[in-house]
């Protein structure tokens, strides 16, 4: 693995103070941003400013000597920023079957940088973090979060390492939110773009869906106003929520293939009437303490609520004006007819409106029983199309 490490450039690489530090990945690093324009704080794009931001990372691959082969890579709402196993940290990443020597996204040949979102309890500056001028954590007063923000951050972590340009930006979920927040800001820094089941604005579903979460969050006593300690975290809050989410990212076609009406031993069941039953409910509930163990409930909020504010066409008035400032060279568009979260149609308004303003597009509408989580799943459908898209 090679730190983007420059002692002339780089910013402080002192380990960030957090509340959540036992959550960091063993293989992370951190950047210290400079502030803005000569300021030392990191200005917010809906207002607001950070004295002191970290930004967590992790690389795979030789960085070459012009810098010129960087692939930067966004994540979900959930992740760190271990997408792939390294000597570091060899257990495996969420996006292991896609990067390493030979694969999709070519450790032989780019250096991936996979950046922890800004807001992100995994090691950038989050709600978790401690304030500088306090020693406590920010919880609530933590500044409204962008995907213009996570972009924006990601794009001074690679300057402060001596990076001017990306040869792409990748991103699925709201990666690919943030991957387009990128090309939108800093269009003339990158040369390729691959956006993965994402979209230019949330629809009204996606945001109901994700405003209820916040709610289930919000009502647990335990949130405490979103001032609580971080080893006393609203815990039930947070398991409803999460099955809520696990509900949207699945297909209905999986569960019934994959569950039907299956019930639990009855040996595993409890004595009430109304406990679980059916193995999809435990399906949900092991999935849901598995997420709980590992996760911040306040960054779950601000980086739901970014996902639900983004709209590219705040930056040009319709989605169509905002797509003709991404400048990039190619793009790949990738959707899953599945999905319920993301739709595919979504993808398709990406493709078209970039055609439109006369860029190189090409897309794919994938079938999968996988839903919106198909892109961690389905290495078969996914990584021959990204691998093609660098081959070329």
């Amino acid at each position: 693995m090679t730190p983007l490490d420059n002692p002339k450039k780089a910013g402080d690489q002192a380990t960030p103070l957090s509340a959540a530090s036992k959550l960091f990945p063993p293989a992370t690093r951190f950047m210290r941003l400079k502030g803005d324009y000569g300021q030392r704080d990191f200005v917010m794009y809906r207002g607001g400013r950070l004295p002191e931001v970290f930004v967590a990372y992790e690389t795979w691959g030789e960085l070459s000597p012009a810098k010129d082969n960087v692939i930067l890579l966004f994540t979900g709402l959930s992740p760190s920023a271990h997408a792939r196993s390294s000597d570091a940290d060899p257990t495996p990443g969420w996006w292991e079957y896609m990067i390493g020597p030979g694969k999709a996204l070519d450790t032989s040949r780019y250096c991936v940088v996979c950046v922890n979102s800004l807001g992100s309890c995994f090691g950038s500056t989050s709600p978790s973090s401690l304030r500088p001028e306090t020693a406590k954590a920010y919880g609530t007063d933590f500044p409204e979060l962008s995907m213009e923000d996570i972009a924006k951050a990601a794009h001074h972590t690679l300057h402060e390492a001596g990076i001017e340009r990306a040869h792409a930006v990748v991103g699925a979920s709201m990666g690919g939110m943030s991957a387009l927040a990128y090309a939108l800001q800093y269009g003339d820094e990158v040369d390729g773009l691959i956006l993965v089941s994402s979209a230019c604005r949330a629809l009204p579903f996606t945001i109901a869906v994700r405003s209820l979460q916040r709610e289930i969050i919000r009502c647990d006593p335990l949130w405490k106003g979103g001032f609580y300690e971080f080893d006393k975290q609203p815990v039930q809050g947070m398991l409803l929520a999460r099955k809520l989410a696990l509900m949207s990212y699945r297909a209905g076609e999986e569960w019934l293939t994959r569950f039907n009406r299956a019930r639990i031993d009855p040996d595993k069941r409890g004595d009430g009437l109304f406990d679980m039953e059916f193995e999809i409910e435990s399906y949900l509930d092991y999935n849901a303490h598995k997420f709980v163990r590992g996760f911040d409930a306040n960054s779950y909020l601000y980086l739901s609520h970014a996902m639900d504010t983004f709209d590219i066409a705040d930056h040009g008035g319709s989605v169509n004006a905002g797509l003709v400032k991404v400048h990039t060279r190619r793009n790949l568009i990738i959707g899953v007819k599945s999905d319920i979260l993301f739709p595919v149609e979504q993808q398709e308004e990406i493709a078209r409106g970039l055609d439109k303003t006369g860029h190189s597009v090409e897309f794919h509408a994938l079938d999968s029983i996988h839903g919106h989580d198909s892109f961690l799943i389905d290495d078969g459908k996914f990584a021959p199309l990204i691998k093609n898209f660098f081959a070329d």
